[in-house]
């Protein structure tokens, strides 16, 4: 059962959740556990999350099309998935409708998203508010010669980062000069990334080992989540092509009290001071893409949301009621809540079409065998430690079919952080579609 305070505040409300990835899909299994929630609804939603709403097919950047949704079913909240949303101005535009403005909304200000919407904006309010982060300077078609120049001279490799959003393809390594200044004519002479590259960061490059830590806020207090870390590259051993994220797991062992005792006093709280010095009107989380560098936290990112497979695990290890927590960041109380989450290590393993993340077929069948094994089936009906989240998919007909490159996820929780990995395994080999891949090896560093 969910973490469940009978002594708060009850309010019953009919809840909408946009996006339709896997994200999507955890958040609605959580939420569909609230005793707080009377009706679900997921615009446009994927193939797994109509067991527990109704789907709504729906551009979620039409901001009138999602107010008339949350008008004709009465929505008292909505959950915002994905970045696009938010740092286009959703939570703007809700506030600023007599008809919506009541209704609670989980995500920032456009003000707010542009942690998340410009890499410029953040490092230069990293720079402002001493937050630890690479350096670096930024350029565009204005001073594109110097930039020419500042590449030249800096140490290797180089990072260079579009400014924008640019679907988690605009961060490029460059391990010689050659490619470094290449890429950066083709980003700022030859619009590669279109708008989102006009403005180009060049950074120092950060040597250690990454985490997320997610910090859910009402613009003064806030409660942290569980951490986790991802596993970006399409190869085992972390190699090969960047993805949206093959697999996730949580808690990270080297993410110590006394190390997240530092994230927290050089991190998280001068971040929310500065958007409160700024008068940025912030309500949701904040996702703290952090690199450990000779045990100290630096920043390598913002994001304005929950990531994606990170929510996979994250939210099978919350205890509290997603729910509740909202409506006392809508309130201003978070300080009034206690995160309690269990102590099992928790694993999530993406199971991907052939090709991706480059090209890669749609509209695949998927079988899903482990409904006729008893032994399997067990651990998902039962609650036995795993969960199968769709993310790529969509029903067609009687028949769940992919669409798109990260298809599903299998998250899984045991004792141990090897047998989270086995079960998660486990359920992913009885799980088939033409040319499905996932990595064996999410984890890996940490299993003995």
């Amino acid at each position: 059962m969910p973490f469940f305070n009978p002594h708060k505040i009850k309010v019953i409300l009919k809840i909408l959740i946009l996006g339709s990835g896997g994200r999507e899909h955890a958040f609605s299994w959580k939420i569909s556990q609230s005793e707080l929630c009377s009706e679900l609804f997921i615009a446009p939603g994927n193939g797994g999350t109509a067991e527990y709403g109704e789907n709504i097919a729906v551009d979620i950047n039409d901001f009138q099309a999602v107010k008339n949704i949350c008008v004709s079913k009465g929505i008292g909240m909505v959950i915002v998935g994905p970045e696009e949303p938010l740092v286009n101005g959703i939570y703007d535009f809700f506030k600023n409708d007599f008809e919506l403005e009541n209704i609670i909304i989980t995500g920032p200000s456009k003000a707010g998203a542009q942690l998340e919407g410009s890499k410029a904006f953040a490092k230069t309010f990293m720079e402002k508010y001493q937050i630890p982060t690479a350096k670096y300077k930024e350029f565009n078609v204005s001073n594109f010669d110097e930039g020419l120049d500042y590449i030249h001279k800096h140490s290797l490799p180089v990072v260079l980062k579009a400014d924008g959003l640019a679907a988690g393809k605009g961060v490029i390594i460059c391990q010689n000069y050659v490619e470094a200044l290449a890429e950066f004519e083709l980003m700022i002479q030859q619009s590669k990334f279109g708008e989102a590259g006009k403005k180009v960061i060049v950074e120092e490059f950060l040597d250690g080992i990454e985490l997320s830590v997610f910090a859910l806020t009402d613009g003064k207090n806030y409660v942290l989540l569980p951490e986790a870390k991802d596993y970006k590259k399409i190869g085992e051993g972390d190699k090969g092509l960047n993805t949206g994220g093959m697999g996730a797991i949580s808690p990270v062992p080297f993410a110590t009290e006394h190390f997240m005792q530092k994230v927290k006093e050089r991190i998280i709280e001068p971040t929310i001071f500065g958007l409160q010095n700024e008068g940025i009107d912030y309500k949701g989380f904040i996702f703290f893409g952090l690199i450990k560098v000779n045990e100290e936290p630096m920043v390598i990112e913002y994001n304005c949301r929950m990531g994606d497979p990170e929510t996979e695990v994250v939210l099978i290890r919350l205890k509290n009621d997603l729910a509740e927590l909202f409506i006392a960041m809508d309130q201003q109380k978070l300080d009034t809540q206690k995160i309690t989450v269990e102590k099992n290590n928790a694993v999530t393993i993406v199971a991907v079409s052939g090709g991706y993340p480059g090209i890669y077929e749609k509209g695949l069948p998927i079988e899903f065998l482990y409904l006729e094994n008893p032994e399997a089936r067990k651990h998902i009906d039962e609650g036995e430690g795993a969960i199968v989240f769709h993310a790529g998919t969509k029903n067609s007909g009687d028949k769940i079919v992919t669409n798109g490159g990260r298809v599903l996820a299998v998250s899984a929780m045991a004792e141990g952080l090897g047998d989270a990995i086995e079960l998660s395994k486990t359920i992913l080999e009885q799980i088939r579609f033409d040319n499905m891949y996932f990595r064996g090896d999410i984890g890996y560093e940490f299993v003995d």
